[in-house]
Order: C-alpha cells, then sequence, then structure tokens
C-alpha cells in the first residue's frame, strides 16, 4: 500500500526530507566563493550537476540565501571543488552555519590554493577543480539556482587514467537523506545498446 502526499498541503519541512530521502545519491559541489571584501567561503551544495556542454555550464542551487551565492552574486565568480571521500570530516565542517564573515576554509583547517582563472581559491586537496564564472541565476520559490560557465578545469594527474579522471582513485561523496552520506561503492560498467540500423 502506497502513501499519498500532496506537496500543496503538507509542511515543507516533510516535503525537504522526503524529497531529499528519494533523489539520491546526490553529488555534491563544495563550492568556494570570495566576498566583495576578500573573505573565502566554503560549502557543500548537494543540489548540484550540468547544465550544459557547449558551452560548459555547471548549476548549484542555493536553498536560502546563503553566503556562497550572496559571494557568487558579489564577484561573479566561484569553484566548484569535487569532494572526495577522504576529506569527508572536513566536508561536513564546511557545511556548519558560521556567521557571514567567517572563513571555513580557516575554521576548518582546508588548505588552500589559487585559483587559474578566477581569484576564487581552490581546495588544495580536491582532485578535480572547475573554476566558473557567473552565467545567470533562476530564483525559484525559496532557492536560487546559480550557473557557471567553466572557464578553467584543474585535474590532479594522480587522479588520471589515460587522460581521463578515475572514478575510482577520486572516490567521490554523494549526499543521501537526513545525516547520511554516500561513497563510491561497486562500480560496473554497461555499454549503451545501440538500435540496430
Amino acid at each position: 500500500m502506497r502513501i499519498d502526499v500532496d506537496p500543496a498541503l503538507t509542511d515543507p519541512t516533510a516535503v525537504y526530507r522526503l524529497l531529499t530521502a528519494t533523489v539520491v545519491p546526490r553529488p555534491i559541489a563544495w563550492v568556494s566563493t570570495r566576498s566583495a571584501d576578500g573573505t573565502d567561503n566554503l560549502a557543500p551544495h548537494s543540489f548540484f550537476t550540468i547544465a550544459s556542454v557547449a558551452p560548459p555550464v555547471v548549476q548549484f542551487t542555493s536553498v536560502g540565501r546563503k553566503d556562497s551565492l550572496r559571494n557568487v552574486e558579489e564577484t561573479g565568480e566561484f569553484v566548484v571543488n569535487l569532494a572526495p571521500e577522504g576529506l569527508f570530516e572536513q566536508i561536513n565542517a564546511t557545511a556548519t552555519n558560521f556567521p557571514r564573515g567567517t572563513s571555513e576554509f580557516d575554521a576548518c583547517g582546508v588548505e588552500r590554493e589559487p585559483g587559474h582563472r578566477v581569484k576564487v581559491p581552490r581546495v588544495a586537496a580536491s582532485p578535480v577543480a572547475l573554476e566558473c564564472e557567473l552565467h545567470s541565476t533562476l530564483r525559484i520559490g525559496d532557492s536560487t539556482v546559480v550557473f557557471g560557465r567553466v572557464v578553467h578545469v584543474a585535474v590532479d594527474e594522480a587522479y588520471l587514467t589515460d587522460g581521463h579522471p578515475e572514478i575510482t582513485r577520486m572516490r567521490p561523496l554523494a549526499r543521501l537523506g537526513k545525516n547520511e552520506w554516500g561513497t563510491l561503492g561497486d562500480v560496473r560498467e554497461l555499454a549503451r545498446v545501440p538500435y540496430p540500423a
């Protein structure tokens, strides 16, 4: 027997919990930004995906008006750092609701490295960093979708096989429901079935 839920008649927090426990696993955009006054910010966002390849555009969603969103609006730049399993505790720590003006890099002991095309720092220990310039934003209800044009990609060569990022080396984390996180687990390979010509 199924339980029916009408989002229009349900508490938004309950809807949020239902959606985030159902739409899983979700990749994490570990977004670094810099405020107009020069404070570096770092926060994980699990509403994240690719929006376009030509041009290369990625997107993340800020639920509410978080510092990541404010900083991107102020400076027009951000970096999406891959969130690997080995940095699990630091990634989680950067989700703390620090007061505005606090740098999560400093508060959580995350080492920076300078961006190549943007002024925003990257996470030094992240295997892949996508440097982005703001493309546009889209406000939907209490959330804002941020689209960033990827202007530079930095990949640690230790994570490459034949010039391609190797998933079993990167070991990205994913968000699940509640306080649950997912690790890579088994990797299965299966080619697409071509339609007979």
